[in-house]
């Protein structure tokens, strides 16, 4: 079955978006009485009928309403620096959604070669991942925060930074805390600075290795996105 974004769904009756109505009628070529699926991004899943299959307002019925639809009792909330390449990051976004994550927040480090985001070309990245995958939440993308403001900020949950400096750390798989809130730090190509782990630290911040090999920031991040998402799930969470 078909499935359409209605962000603003309040009611039995929705009048799909132009560019969504004409991607089902015109593209789809749905009609009068096909059944959709709908998501509104705060967990609202929906089966609809057609009422009137208008390619530019589109009118659909509610038949069935889900609500809170594959809710987790954790979130996932990654901090992550803008990578370079505008299309790695892109990925990190697409691939974290499809797996499972809640927030997501840009951050500007010491290294950062990129300090300037396009939050609109983002969001529809977020969109159109969230309905690849058949997803109910849409991550929420926070505005480009310097580092040093973000990790003052309060966080009721547990909190790591990734990095690649050379001494012990625990991997992230035995440090976390199954059922919990986490909140991720992950560094540009350069990585955190020094004067920046240290800050981390002192932020209750707790060092971790996401594995023996050296990461791209992108990958880095997946990494921690599935190793949170298949910790939860190996538990029933």
């Amino acid at each position: 079955m078909h499935l359409f974004y209605t962000p603003d769904l309040n009611d039995t009756i929705y009048t799909l978006n132009e560019q969504e109505s004409k991607h089902c009628i015109k593209v789809l070529r749905l009609s009068t009485n096909d059944m959709v699926q709908l998501i509104d991004g705060k967990g609202g899943f929906f089966t609809a009928k057609i009422m009137e299959p208008n390619p530019k307002k589109c009118t659909v019925e509610i038949i069935e309403t889900k609500k809170d639809h594959e809710k987790r009792n954790h979130r996932l909330h990654i901090a992550i620096a803008p990578t370079k390449n505008n299309d790695r990051l892109e990925w990190f976004l697409e691939k974290a959604t499809e797996i499972g994550i809640d927030e997501i927040t840009p951050i500007v480090c010491e290294h950062s070669e990129r300090k300037v985001i396009k939050p609109e070309r983002l969001e529809k990245i977020l969109v159109s991942a969230m309905k690849q995958s058949i997803k109910a939440y849409k991550p929420q993308l926070n505005d480009l925060i310097q580092y040093t403001d973000f990790i003052k900020q309060p966080f009721a949950g547990e909190k790591f930074i990734a990095h690649c400096e050379d001494h012990e750390k625990s991997f992230l798989k035995s440090r976390y805390t199954v059922g919990r809130d986490v909140l991720i730090l992950i560094g540009p190509e350069g990585d955190f600075s020094r004067e920046e782990i240290d800050e981390a630290r002192q932020n209750n911040f707790t060092e971790i290795s996401l594995g023996n090999s050296r990461l791209r920031t992108e990958t880095a991040g997946v990494v921690a996105c599935h190793t949170i998402n298949l910790l939860n799930e190996k538990e029933g969470y």
